[in-house]
């Protein structure tokens, strides 16, 4: 094998990079190292070149890696603690990326955790892979030509959006391929659950990276046809016919511990207006069933156990949306969850009129299971905005809570039968078409605890979460760009 790589790893001292630069020399295949600080290091290391950057996620640093890029791959490390590559790890990634051709190759690796060694697996790239938190892992090795060319085609400034800006460019042009073999070996640093690292992007402190992030997406959307502009459909709420005029739902299995504070939290609620509340009980065998019961004597209370025994989250909604006795509008509430005050489901309503939208979605606060607000506190979504927000909305992992949505159009549409997704699913689906209208007041207490379904999940789940995010993201993109050539 002839072809050469240069590499690129971040430098802050000579010790830091020793195992590093040791397993990178190791390979035949390695040409150049070069070493990224932003430290202004004056140390010297032999056989290496220092370059000096702003960060390494700038606009700037991928400028002057691709000057660099004179082998015919170039290998980016994006963790300043120790590598350690597998045996002719190097040679294998290379062979795979010369045989499909591929602008970039990742692969699964090893974790080292304080003294513990794990598996993490990656997974796929695909064509709605847009979350600019999206794991590759920290070795990337990019086809030189192809990252050279996408580096020529950056002409927006990023401080924090450049290396993402770089990879979805490359992503235009040729394939992000993805070895199913455990290639190397990285030191992890952020050892929180998987629960508390979901929240991370809506956390006010990150607010400027997300403003950039969401212009290289939107530059991205509109390369490759799936922009949409804010354009929506108007809807004539007084062409349907409904008994009530909002329905609460709640899909539910084995949540005794939780289920009396939701219904109450819904059979509380002060309106103008005729409402009412399906829960929907999903054959639980906790006691959660003949707790629902109890409030049996309030007529505005419907409990169905729905005949198909098949149903996540979504299958569930799908039974409460079209019983009969489903309103007009159709409100979320989780079984573990209540709402913030007697008041919100008012505010929901009135939204829907206000804003013209067939779909609502509010503002919550995260708490303890004694309601106590627990970090980062208010998720407000304030990366929504009327412009631009249904094309942010391929970048983010959520669209917040609580949703509601025009019973009409949700009928219309099928919730998903799945049990992780299915309401980003429905958001993607309603902004193809519709405005999504916002509150920012909290209408909504989210409790984490053990039994959540995101609270801490191990890697196998995560990456199954979120291949099939990612999935419905590929399926809109697509659908966006066809929805463009018609229109």
């Amino acid at each position: 094998m002839k072809v050469n790589i240069n590499c690129f790893i971040p430098f802050q001292s000579a010790n830091q990079v020793k195992e590093t630069i040791a397993t990178l020399k190791a390979s035949h295949l390695v040409n150049k190292i070069y070493l990224l600080t932003d430290n202004d290091c004056k140390e010297k290391i032999d056989g290496c070149e220092v370059i000096s950057i702003d960060s390494l996620k700038s606009t700037e640093t991928i400028k002057k890696i691709a000057a660099k890029a004179d082998a015919e791959y170039t290998l980016i490390y994006t963790k300043s603690a120790d590598l350690r590559l597998g045996y002719f790890a190097l040679d294998r990634m290379i062979q795979i990326a010369e045989d499909s051709n591929a602008g970039l190759i990742y692969a699964d690796h090893y974790q080292v955790v304080g003294d513990d060694k794990k598996n993490c697996p990656v997974i796929a790239y695909q064509k709605g892979s847009l979350r600019d938190d999206f794991n590759f892992g920290s070795v990337l090795i990019y086809k030189s030509d192809d990252l050279k060319k996408a580096a020529s085609q950056m002409d927006v400034t990023y401080k924090f959006a450049g290396l993402y800006d770089l990879r979805l460019k490359v992503s235009q042009a040729a394939e992000l391929v993805h070895i199913n073999e455990y290639l190397y070996t990285e030191i992890e640093n952020d050892t929180r659950k998987s629960g508390e690292k979901i929240f991370d992007y809506v956390d006010p402190k990150n607010r400027e990276v997300q403003v950039e992030m969401e212009k290289a997406c939107t530059d991205h959307l509109q390369k490759i046809g799936a922009y949409l502009t804010p354009q929506f459909k108007k809807i004539e709420f007084n062409k349907a016919d409904f008994e009530f005029e909002a329905s609460v739902i709640i899909p539910v299995r084995n949540r005794i511990r939780t289920i009396s504070d939701a219904v109450k939290s819904v059979l509380s609620q002060k309106t103008n207006f005729k409402f009412n509340l399906i829960v929907v009980d999903n054959y639980s065998t906790d006691g959660t069933s003949e707790a629902i019961d109890k409030f049996a004597s309030d007529e505005r209370l419907v409990h169905v156990i729905p005949e198909n025994k098949e149903l996540g989250i979504g299958g569930c909604w799908n039974a409460g949306v079209h019983h009969p006795k489903c309103g007009k509008f159709a409100v979320q509430l989780d079984s573990d969850d209540v709402y913030s005050d007697e008041n919100t489901l008012q505010k929901i309503v009135d939204a829907f009129y206000e804003q013209n939208c067939a779909m609502v979605v509010g503002t919550y606060m995260l708490t303890d299971f004694e309601m106590k607000m627990i970090p980062p506190g208010i998720i407000d979504h304030k990366e929504w905005t009327p412009e631009n927000g249904r094309n942010n909305a391929l970048r983010i992992n959520g669209l917040g809570a609580p949703r509601a949505f025009y019973t009409p159009v949700l009928r219309e549409i099928k919730v998903p039968n799945t049990s992780y997704g299915e309401d980003y699913a429905l958001g993607l689906y309603f902004s193809r078409e519709y405005q999504i209208g916002r509150i920012y007041d909290v209408l909504y207490l989210c409790r984490r605890w053990d039994d959540n379904s995101d609270a801490s999940l191990d890697i196998v789940k995560m990456n199954a979460h979120n291949t099939y995010k990612d999935r419905i993201r590929t399926w809109e993109v697509q659908a966006r760009i066809n929805y463009n050539k018609k229109n």
